[in-house]
C-alpha cells in the first residue's frame, strides 16, 4: 500500500477529533442535537484550519445511518464512503474551476432532485468566492429557500469577495488560525502515533513556520521526518526550514540591557557566521520586545504560544519598563530605515548601538509625562551629548548670558547656565545686539549646590514691544570679551542618611539598597517591595502580588546579601501590598520635588525675571534640565 501523507492520514473524522475549532464544533454540535438545522452554512479562515473538513463531518452527521447526529458512528457504508470521498449525494465543487454560470446553473438543476442514498443532498463549494459575479445571482434564489433535502456548505479563505447578498443567506463560523502551542502539542500526539523520535525545540520551529495552518505544520513534518532520517532534532529542523534560532534575540537583548558591547558584538558575529536574515532578525527582536512590555505590565497575559514564556518573563523582570519602551521604539524605526543601509548587518548593528548609547530621561515630575519628541531620551555616560538642533527661522534662539551675582565667599562658583529666549513673532529675529550682554541681577539667596540648572523661556511678544528703556538695559559687552556667565542657584539636595536605630524604616531599607551591591534583577526587586521590623530579630518582607513574579527569579540573591550585612535577622516575607513608601517610590517622590524647587529657584532669579517682564517669556517645562552643564 502507498504510503498516505500525514494530513490526510490524520484529518479529523467527527468533531471530538477537530483540533482548535471548538467554537464552530460547539455551535454546530448543539444544531445537530436540537435538529435546528440551517440550509446553508459558509465556513471562513485562512488555509489549512479545518474548513473542509468541517464541512464533510457535518455531512457524515446529516447523514448517518442511525441518524441526525453529532457523533457519526463512522462505520456505516454513508460515513465510509463520505470518507473515501465517493459518496454520490455529497457533491464537491471547486468554485476556482466552475466558475461560471452555466456551472451554477447545472448545480440549480441537479438540486430538485432527491437524494440518492442519504437523507440529504450536501453540496460542498470551495473557494466559493472564485464564482463570478454572475454565477452568484443565478445561485442567490436556490440559496436563500432551497429544497428540504438540499443544505449547501461554503468554504472560502477570502470572504470579503463574497457578495453581502450571499453572506445574509448563510450561517458564518469563522475558523480561528491555530497558535504555535496548539500545533506543537498535535504534533507531538501525531509522532507519538507513529513512533517517530523528535524533541520539543523540532515541534516548536514547526509549529511557528505553520503559520497558523495545521495542514502547513503536518506537511512539514512529512518533510522534516525525511531530512531528519526518522528523526526530528531542532537544530536540524532549524536548518531545514532557515529559521531564527530564538534564543539569539534573548542573548542579544540580555547583552544590551546588561551594557555588554563584547557580548552583543559576539552574538552578530555569530548570527553572521549562520548568515542570518538581519531583517528578520529585527521584526523578532521588535515581536519579543512586544512580550517582555506585556509581562511587565501583566504577567498572567503571556502565553507560551511561542514557546519562550519563561525567558520573556526572566526578561521583564531584569529591563526596566522605560528601557523596555525605549528599545522597542528604535527598533521599529531602525526596521523602517534597514534598507537605507550600506548592508543588512550594518543597519541592524547600528540600531543595537542606538539601544546601548541612549537612555530613558529619568521621570521627575508632574511634567515628566509631557516632554517634546526631542527630550525623549538622553546620551548615556560616556557618550557626548549632541548639538541642539537650530531653530526654525520664525523662531530664532538666542543665548543671553548671565553675570555672576554678588555672593558670599563660602560659595563656590558653579558651571554656567545658558538662558535661550525664543521669540514666536514672524519675520522678526531676535539677534544678541538687540539684548544686553550683561544684565545686572539682584544677589541669589537660594543656598548653591553641586547641580546646575538649565531651562529655556519663550517670549509671547516682539523686543520691541518692552519699554523702549528697561531699567535693566545696558550697553552691550565688546564681541572680543565673552561675557560672564553663571548658573542659576538652586536649592540644596539633602542625601539619603541611613537612621541607626534598630528597626527598619521606609528611608533605611531606602538607604541600604542605595547603597548595596544588587543589580539586575534583584536590585529591582528590592526596590519594589519594603521590608519593616527588627534588624537584628525578625524583619517582614513586603512585597506587593503584583511583582511576584520577580521573587521566585531574584529572591534568593537578595536574602543572600541580607543575610551577609545582617546575620541575625530573620526575614519572613509577605505577599501584600507594602505599608509605606517602597525605595522606588521614595526616589520619585525625591525626584518631584527635586524638580519642583529647582524651577522655583530658577524662576526667582533676578535676570530670569527681567527676561519675562521684558518679553511677557514664559518658561517652557520640557526644557528644564537638572544635573547638566550647558
Amino acid at each position: 500500500m502507498s504510503y498516505q501523507v500525514l494530513a490526510r492520514k490524520y484529518r479529523p473524522k467527527n468533531f471530538a477529533e477537530l483540533v482548535g475549532q471548538e467554537h464552530v464544533a460547539r455551535a454546530l454540535g448543539n444544531a445537530l442535537a436540537s435538529n435546528r438545522l440551517h440550509h446553508a452554512y459558509l465556513f471562513t479562515g485562512t488555509r489549512g484550519v479545518g474548513k473542509t473538513t468541517i464541512a464533510r463531518i457535518l455531512a457524515k452527521c446529516l447523514n448517518c445511518e442511525t441518524g441526525i447526529t453529532a457523533t457519526p458512528c463512522g462505520v456505516c457504508s454513508s460515513c465510509t464512503e463520505i470518507n473515501e470521498g465517493r459518496f454520490i449525494d455529497l457533491l464537491e465543487i471547486d468554485a476556482a474551476s466552475n466558475t461560471g454560470v452555466d456551472d451554477v446553473r447545472e448545480v440549480i438543476d441537479n438540486a430538485q432532485y432527491v437524494p440518492t442514498r442519504g437523507r440529504y443532498k450536501v453540496y460542498l463549494i470551495d473557494e466559493v468566492h472564485m464564482l463570478s459575479k454572475s454565477a452568484f445571482n443565478a445561485l442567490l434564489k436556490t440559496l436563500e429557500e432551497p429544497p428540504a433535502h438540499v443544505k449547501f456548505l461554503l468554504a472560502t479563505t477570502d470572504p470579503q469577495k463574497v457578495p453581502v447578498t450571499v453572506l445574509s443567506r448563510c450561517l458564518q463560523f469563522s475558523l480561528k488560525p491555530m497558535s504555535a502551542e496548539r500545533v506543537m502539542q498535535h504534533l507531538a500526539n501525531v509522532l507519538n502515533a507513529e513512533h517517530i523520535e523528535h524533541d520539543d525545540g523540532a515541534l516548536w520551529e514547526l509549529g511557528r513556520a505553520a503559520n497558523g495552518s495545521m495542514r502547513d505544520a503536518l506537511s512539514l513534518t512529512d518533510q522534516a521526518i525525511a531530512y531528519g532520517n526518522g528523526v526530528l532534532r531542532e537544530g536540524e529542523v532549524r536548518d531545514m526550514l532557515g529559521a531564527l534560532d530564538r534564543d539569539v534575540v534573548f542573548r542579544v537583548l540580555e547583552a544590551v540591557g546588561a551594557g555588554d558591547a563584547a557580548a552583543l558584538m559576539e552574538v552578530i558575529d555569530a548570527m553572521a557566521a549562520q548568515s542570518v536574515d538581519f531583517s528578520a532578525a529585527l521584526g523578532a527582536l521588535i515581536s519579543a520586545l512586544h512580550r517582555v512590555a506585556l509581562a511587565q505590565l501583566l504577567p498572567d497575559g503571556v502565553d507560551n504560544s511561542e514557546g519562550d514564556r519563561e525567558r520573556v518573563l526572566d526578561l521583564a523582570a531584569s529591563l526596566t519598563p522605560e528601557d523596555v519602551q525605549l528599545y522597542y521604539q528604535i527598533a521599529l524605526h531602525g526596521r523602517r530605515d534597514l534598507p537605507l543601509a550600506p548592508g543588512l548587518r550594518q543597519g541592524f548593528e547600528m540600531c543595537l548601538f542606538r539601544m546601548l548609547a541612549f537612555k530613558p530621561v529619568p521621570g521627575g515630575g508632574p511634567d515628566s509625562g509631557k516632554r517634546s519628541p526631542g527630550a525623549a531620551a538622553r546620551p548615556s555616560a560616556g557618550v557626548p551629548a549632541r548639538a541642539p538642533a537650530r531653530p526654525a527661522a520664525s523662531a530664532p534662539v538666542q543665548a543671553v548670558s548671565v553675570p555672576v551675582p554678588p555672593a558670599a565667599s563660602s560659595v563656590k562658583a558653579s558651571p554656567p547656565v545658558s538662558v535661550p529666549v525664543v521669540n514666536r513673532v514672524e519675520n522678526q529675529s531676535l539677534s544678541v545686539a538687540s539684548v544686553p550682554a550683561a544684565i545686572q541681577s539682584s544677589p541669589i539667596t537660594q543656598k548653591p549646590v553641586s547641580t546646575p540648572v538649565t531651562a529655556r523661556v519663550e517670549a509671547t511678544r516682539p523686543a520691541a514691544a518692552a519699554d523702549s528703556a528697561p531699567p535693566w538695559a545696558v550697553e552691550p559687552s565688546a564681541p572680543s570679551e565673552p561675557p560672564k556667565t553663571a548658573t542659576i542657584l538652586p536649592f540644596p539636595v539633602a542625601p539619603v542618611v541611613e537612621p541607626e536605630t534598630g528597626d527598619w524604616t521606609p528611608e533605611g531599607w531606602s538607604a541600604w539598597v542605595v547603597r548595596s551591591e544588587l543589580s539586575g534583577m534583584a536590585l529591582n526587586l528590592a526596590r519594589h517591595l519594603l521590608l519593616t521590623g527588627s534588624r537584628t530579630g525578625e524583619a517582614v518582607m513586603e512585597l506587593s502580588p503584583r511583582h511576584e513574579i520577580m521573587a521566585n527569579r531574584a529572591l534568593d540573591t537578595l536574602l543572600a546579601l541580607l543575610q551577609q550585612d545582617f546575620p541575625q535577622m530573620q526575614v519572613r516575607r509577605e505577599a501584600r501590598e507594602p505599608s509605606g513608601p517602597t525605595p522606588l517610590e521614595i526616589e520619585q517622590e525625591r525626584q518631584r520635588a527635586e524638580r519642583a524647587a529647582a524651577k522655583e529657584a530658577f524662576l526667582a532669579d533676578g535676570a530670569v525675571q527681567a527676561l519675562i517682564q521684558a518679553f511677557d517669556a514664559r518658561l517652557l517645562d520640557e526644557t528644564l534640565v537638572i544635573g547638566e552643564k550647558r
